[in-house]
């Protein structure tokens, strides 16, 4: 067992202990399962006009929030085993994740928006994620798992006005549960098993110290087996006669030849694909008077998991789908250790002022099969190549701080004022071995990444006001202006450089790159970036009866430049975004229908990604693409809930997602790109012209449908079946849309479950299977030539599992 393990079972043994001690009480009052069970007391509140949201850093109702925005309670969270931002696509109009292999992490897009390779110490998200109103800076932070949250939204548009850099297509907001001072002492629980050996369990008690100050805490472990088997080499390499005759005629010589060893393919231990994370949090509140509150918090996060690996679309004959042909063993190790802080004070009766704070050190390294297997070795140092990527280290430190002042209270005026400062210090080294044909071969190219000292600092002050201009008609306008500075410091791509006298072996974690061993300093990184922008706001909505809303809206989003390799620099993106959007609630707050239609004009979009250079180097390439990208949808989301039954449905329409110009696009994700001319940007080696392509991962249209139903049994408990469906049409997996191998066509995808609560809803019982059809549904594409042919491989979404969940509450 772990040691990370160890600690969380002890963790969940304090945490459940006091409820074992207060059932063995005799004298103890029964507790009130509704009040302590957030799930029962949801179904009691049936008016879904009554959900309030925080997306203009005030509470509100939702259906009175002119702002496109997806609340989520924890209800949902639970039974659609949301674990990680991944896994709200589904639940969010046009929000698209995209895993990413080698630093497996988590790209978001929202609305036809997002960067399938911002996932370095360089790049920045579209999509901004908080946590309790923390800036989450780097995309590690979207692979973490969601541990006792109170809720979700996602605001979709550009944020940059309240929310800031980085928010060019949309922040998402996670709200934790806090200590409740006055709810008594409770907890809950919940174990699963399920396919694949999975195992879970979480755990989260509340204990009030005082009149004055609580405590909560929660831990959560969740781990599978990974989904990807090892092939036998046996099975696919050639004989020895062939692989000699092979090298033979390469033009190597008899003495010098050697068989393929096959100790060198990995065939046991870990697989790619498996979970193993585990998390726990304290929260504490304090609140020694009616005008002030400080809620803090500390959460810890490890990933012991691995992976996830690309799969060939087409397998090769007599291999199973969900399997791979590997020499590099999985491995991942990533902590994340964070400190959130926010104290509000009452200033005075009308006006309220906020201290957001928060600190995050994350560590991490990684190993990945970059060349996932495709090309089989026609002899130790023939048939294709095999790439290693591996992240050595990657350290990322960043504190954010911010100060709201903001009206309370009924107003003419609603007004609100901050200030916000952010810093981070990131650093990272970055291996890339390749070798031809096998670990026996010859160094085809490898290269060290070694950024000693990446910062990011970013300084903002931001005003928004609402004009109650009647009693049904509000005018709300606001800006922010921004500051960021980066600064790479001493960073060096060292290149192989083809020197024969030095050994041919990849490099090593412990070996520093010098021309000694075989390398030259290809690249220089040093460079700073420094730039300032203004975003802003105006908007108009109205009442429409008693129970609608109207808005309209004009709204810009930022997101800064930077420096790349060898020192370039990148210009920031900016988005201007024009919405219309309704709100409505029917049959007395039984039935809401939110819809906006928006269009969103995108100047010198940002698009990254792994590319070699004329010369052989490879790095990471920042493009601006020139002119407007264009992006017109229409999103709509339904929600019933009667006394038995509920119902949502989440539209999005996404018709129009055109590429501006970019005529040298280039990718080391894809195979077979023609030769750049001389003089292309970034010296880039092979390209095409992307000008006009559509963007990736925005289908034309998407339905998710959920639904369930409580049969009320005779003994007082509830059977509920639910079911969850989600259509999307065929969608581009990158802007070079290549045709079907770089497309993942329309698919239909369910989950269902079965849930029993006994009678007083203390515990219950759920059986689930997701992905009930077993689809295959890419989310990225790459390829790689073999033999004069493309062959392409895509991550996936998993396979069907199915597992039994046990919860209770205390």
């Amino acid at each position: 067992m772990n040691l990370h393990h160890k600690l969380l079972y002890v963790a969940m043994a304090l945490v459940l202990a006091p409820g074992a001690l207060r059932a063995a009480d005799q004298d103890a009052t029964p507790p009130n399962p509704a009040s302590q069970n957030p799930i029962a007391a949801d179904k009691k509140a049936k008016n879904l006009d009554t959900v309030s949201v925080t997306a203009t850093k005030r509470e509100t109702p939702l259906q009175k929030t002119p702002v496109a925005v997806t609340a989520i309670t924890a209800d949902t969270l639970d039974k659609e085993r949301v674990m990680t931002v991944q896994d709200l696509t589904k639940l969010v109009p046009g929000l698209q994740g995209t895993s990413e292999g080698d630093h497996d992490v988590v790209t978001l897009t929202m609305r036809g928006i997002g960067n399938d390779s911002a996932k370095t110490e360089y790049a920045d998200p579209e999509v901004a994620t908080f946590v309790d109103g923390v800036y989450a800076a780097r995309a590690e932070a979207a692979s973490g798992l969601l541990l006792d949250m109170d809720g979700v939204e996602a605001l979709r548009g550009p944020q940059g006005t309240l929310w800031g850099r980085n928010s060019t297509a949309g922040a998402i907001s996670f709200q934790t549960a806090k200590p409740d001072i006055n709810g008594g002492f409770y907890g809950n629980g919940q174990i699963e098993a399920g396919s694949y050996n999975q195992v879970g369990s979480r755990a989260a008690i509340n204990l009030p110290i005082s009149s004055t100050f609580a405590m909560r805490m929660a831990v959560v472990h969740e781990q599978h087996d990974g989904y990807v088997d090892y092939q036998n080499p046996s099975s696919e390499l050639p004989s020895v006669a062939q692989q000699k005759t092979t090298y033979l005629a390469s033009g190597g010589s008899l003495a010098s030849f050697q068989p393929i060893n096959l100790n060198q393919f990995v065939q046991g231990g870990q697989k790619y694909d498996a979970q193993d994370q585990s998390a726990a949090r304290v929260s504490a509140v304090w609140q020694p008077t009616d005008t002030f509150k400080w809620n803090l918090s500390y959460e810890y996060f490890v990933d012991r998991g691995t992976p996830s690996l690309s799969l060939m679309q087409q397998p090769r004959a007599g291999q199973d789908f969900w399997s791979a042909l590997i020499t590099t063993a999985p491995y991942l190790d990533r902590t994340s250790k964070t400190v959130r802080s926010r104290m509000d004070w009452d200033v005075s009766s009308d006006m309220e002022l906020s201290y957001i704070a928060g600190y995050n050190r994350y560590s991490g390294s990684s190993d990945f099969d970059q060349d996932v297997g495709v090309a089989v070795p026609t002899s130790f140092t023939t048939g294709g190549v095999q790439q290693e990527d591996r992240t050595n280290y990657s350290n990322y430190t960043s504190y954010s701080s911010e100060i709201d002042l903001k009206s309370k209270g009924p107003q003419t005026i609603d007004w609100i004022l901050g200030a916000y400062y952010e810093h981070e210090d990131n650093n990272i080294r970055f291996d890339i071995p390749i070798l031809n044909g096998t670990d026996q071969g010859s160094i085809n190219w490898q290269g060290s990444f070694i950024q000693p000292k990446e910062t990011v600092e970013s300084k903002a002050i931001f005003g928004q006001a609402t004009w109650h201009m009647s009693d049904h008609w509000r005018l709300t306008t606001g800006a922010r202006w921004s500051h960021d500075n980066k600064d790479n410091d001493g960073g060096i791509n060292w290149d192989w450089n083809g020197d024969p006298t030095v050994p041919q072996i990849p490099i090593s974690p412990g070996v520093q790159p010098s021309p000694a061993n075989g390398f030259s300093a290809g690249q220089y990184n040093t460079a700073q970036y420094s730039k300032s922008d203004v975003t802003w706001l105006a908007r108009v909505d109205t009442d429409v009866g008693e129970h609608g809303l109207l808005y309209a809206s004009v709204s810009t989003g930022y997101k800064s430049g930077g420096t790349q390799d060898g020192g370039a620099l990148y210009k920031p993106e900016t988005l201007t975004n024009y919405e219309i959007g309704t709100k409505f609630s029917f049959f007395g707050g039984h039935l809401t229908w939110n819809s906006a239609v928006y269009y969103e004009d995108f100047k010198n979009f940002q698009l990254s990604a792994p590319i070699t250079y004329a010369n052989g180097a490879h790095g990471l390439g920042f493009s601006n693409v020139q002119g407007d990208t264009e992006v017109l949808g229409f999103e709509s989301e339904l929600a019933l809930q009667q006394q038995d039954d509920r119902l949502n449905l989440i539209f999005s329409a996404i018709p129009k997602k055109k590429l501006g110009t970019l005529m040298y696009a280039g990718s080391n994700d894809y195979a077979g790109f023609p030769t750049c001319p001389a003089g292309a940007p970034l010296g880039v080696g092979n390209c095409l012209n992307v000008t006009g392509n559509d963007l990736p991962h925005a289908p034309n249209f998407s339905l998710t449908t959920i639904y369930e139903h409580d049969f009320h049994l005779g003994n007082g408990g509830r059977l509920t079946p639910r079911l969850s469906a989600q259509y999307q049409s065929a969608q581009w997996l990158s802007w070079f849309n290549l045709g079907a191998p770089d497309e993942q066509k329309a698919y239909v995808r369910g989950d269902v479950s079965l849930r029993y609560s006994e009678p007083g809803d203390r515990w219950y019982v759920n059986l689930y299977v997701q992905n009930v059809s077993d689809d295959r549904i890419r989310t990225s594409a790459g390829s790689s030539e073999v033999n004069g042919s493309l062959l392409y491989y895509s991550q996936y979404l998993p396979p069907r599992t199915y597992g039994v969940q046990f919860g209770f509450w205390f």
